[in-house]
């Protein structure tokens, strides 16, 4: 039976997984707006690349969600109830990043074969990722519900998170979970980069190239940040593992997921205004996307963080409240 932790280590490298995978996709999605033959597709293609988009940055959102709950709700701590959280929005965002791979192989089919062909190739792709990431899972999961749940039983029997997490595990969890949110982060900046060379580049409006340029700016703050804790671990702790690095690596990882997520947006107004050519539809839909990202990362986990404030305080003044005088 694996401890709390290691299924907490999993969770996060499984976290990485999904992520590359999605690094590699966003970055192709968000070139593709600017190379030479997007402007060849189709007006509904167009708009699918970018329903694409935007399934798949609510993908992203999903799957680095679990960082900031853990540094928010837990402080670093490893308990069920992350492990729980991770796995459920890990299995979420499966689903929208399947829906991305479907309009991807319908954009790309279509363009090569026709439109009866793309739908089938985009249908196709969606059904076999959901096969897969669902499908099989749901065939399997029955068998192993009852062991799962006599596992639980016997955790909480031997008490196993009374300890607390060790300080060499929550660094470790916590260097990790910046390896999760990098990858989206060096996709994106490596995008903004050489799309500046791009010859699309220059017939977009002026104004989208301010927003993009300062997008720019957000993201490479944002892998500043993430990148920060490494160089201050080695230079200032000299690799020695302190709570004042653990705090430390926290606040960078959670200040580069609130700068990221405004370069995200603000490059996704680039992006929506060019396919769309509506400036008050593009602002509608990057505020949308803002929303989405802050709602998710620190909107909800800052009400579950003080929910459970609450509920311990509570249980607290009834503990003394009863308490023979």
């Amino acid at each position: 039976m694996a401890e709390l932790k290691d299924k907490i280590k999993t969770t996060l490298d499984e976290g990485r997984i999904l992520v590359i995978g999605a690094q590699l996709l966003l970055g192709f999605q968000l070139r593709a707006t600017f190379e030479t033959g997007f402007d060849k597709l189709s007006e509904h293609a167009k708009y699918m690349k970018l329903g694409g988009l935007g399934a798949l940055l609510i993908a992203i959102s999903l799957l680095m969600w679990p960082a900031a709950y853990h540094r928010i709700v837990d402080g670093g701590e490893d308990t069920e109830e992350l492990n729980s959280f991770a796995t459920i929005v890990m299995g979420l965002a499966l689903l929208p990043f399947a829906l991305t791979l479907g309009s991807d192989f319908f954009v790309s089919t279509e363009y090569l074969f026709g439109r009866t062909q793309g739908i089938v190739a985009g249908i196709l792709a969606a059904v076999v990722a959901l096969f897969f990431w669902y499908g099989i899972e749901v065939i399997r999961r029955g068998a192993h519900e009852t062991d799962a749940k006599e596992r639980r039983r016997m955790r909480m029997q031997e008490g196993e998170n009374n300890g607390g997490t060790k300080l060499k595990d929550k660094i470790q969890q916590v260097l990790t979970e910046v390896r999760v949110v990098l990858p989206g982060a060096q996709a994106l900046l490596g995008f903004q980069f050489i799309s500046l060379l791009m010859e699309s580049f220059e017939k977009i409006p002026q104004s989208s190239k301010y927003v993009h340029f300062v997008s720019l700016c957000l993201v490479a703050i944002s892998v500043i940040f993430l990148m920060t804790p490494a160089a201050y671990h080695r230079l200032v702790e000299k690799g020695e593992d302190t709570e004042h690095f653990h705090r430390f690596a926290s606040r960078m990882l959670l200040a580069a997921m609130t700068v990221l997520a405004l370069g995200i947006s603000t490059d996704f107004y680039v992006v929506a205004r060019k396919i769309t050519e509506s400036k008050n539809l593009s602002i509608g839909l990057s505020a949308v996307s803002l929303i989405i990202f802050y709602g998710m990362w620190f909107g909800y986990t800052f009400y579950i963080s003080q929910a459970r404030e609450q509920s311990v305080r509570r249980r607290i003044q009834v503990t003394v409240t009863s308490a023979p005088k």
